[in-house]
């Protein structure tokens, strides 16, 4: 962000929401990290508002703050992603592991704009993954469409981003357990070509009660490592409470 303009805004349009009123959370954490041209450790402190003018002003220590009038929506710092990624699957291997994909069984926020079902090719990202055996993982092909466009024939950084939100929630809640994204650090190491046969896998990193980390990654045609996130999901306090009593499906 330059130094000589401290203010600046964002906007999430309606189609690259999560749930149905606010922000995917990896979109969110992109475009804030797109406008400050730098890898953040993103913070998400409430769901971001769709079709909303968001201010995003920079402090002089470098942190940045998103907010909607006086609300803090999110919080940003200069961040170095420290992340052993797990290594790329084959295409096939990640085809094969998102018929598998949970969502297909149910899903929380059908419209989501990275893995929700209802999106179509186009529009959505469609990104399902499923878990590849004993991997470790969950994996899912991903072939980015012309409207992600940079201007490049690449797909532009707060699109790869998103790409690395959802497959880290399923990677840490193979139960479909209600969880949120409390805080995200993506870094992109090379944009992919639209068009590209990419693939994005998840893994979990570990747990602490109720709070959740996941890393994730892209890699394209060649498996070379194009993307890298590390996420933290955290359990509402109700959900926490309910996974514990609730009786095991059989």
């Amino acid at each position: 962000m330059n130094p000589a303009s401290r203010m600046q805004t964002l906007t999430v349009a309606a189609r690259f929401r999560g749930p149905p009123s606010s922000s995917n959370g990896g979109y969110f954490a992109g475009l804030v990290a797109t406008l400050a041209a730098r890898t953040l450790e993103v913070r998400l402190l409430k769901p971001p508002p769709l079709d909303t003018e968001l201010a995003v002003r920079e402090l002089a220590d470098g942190t940045l703050e998103v907010r909607h009038g006086e609300e803090p929506i999110g919080a940003a710092r200069p961040a170095v992603l420290q992340l052993d990624v797990r290594p790329a699957p084959a295409y096939l291997e990640a085809l094969e592991a998102s018929r598998h994909y949970a969502g297909f069984r149910h899903h929380r926020f059908p419209s989501c704009f990275v893995c929700g079902t209802q999106r179509v090719r186009g529009d959505g990202l469609r990104i399902f993954a499923g878990p590849l055996g004993e991997r470790g993982v969950v994996a899912a092909p991903w072939v980015p469409d012309s409207s992600l466009d940079g201007g490049d024939g690449k797909v532009r950084p707060e699109f790869m981003s998103a790409a690395l939100d959802c497959p880290g929630y399923y990677a840490v809640a193979p139960d479909d357990r209600m969880m949120l994204l409390a805080q995200f650090t993506a870094h992109v190491d090379r944009l992919v070509y639209v068009g590209a046969s990419c693939t994005v896998v998840g893994w979990h990193i570990g747990s602490s009660g109720r709070k959740h980390e996941a890393g994730t990654a892209i890699f394209d045609e060649q498996g070379v490592l194009c993307g890298r996130a590390r996420a933290l999901w955290i359990e509402p306090r109700a959900a926490a409470v309910a996974s514990e009593t609730a009786v095991p499906r059989g």
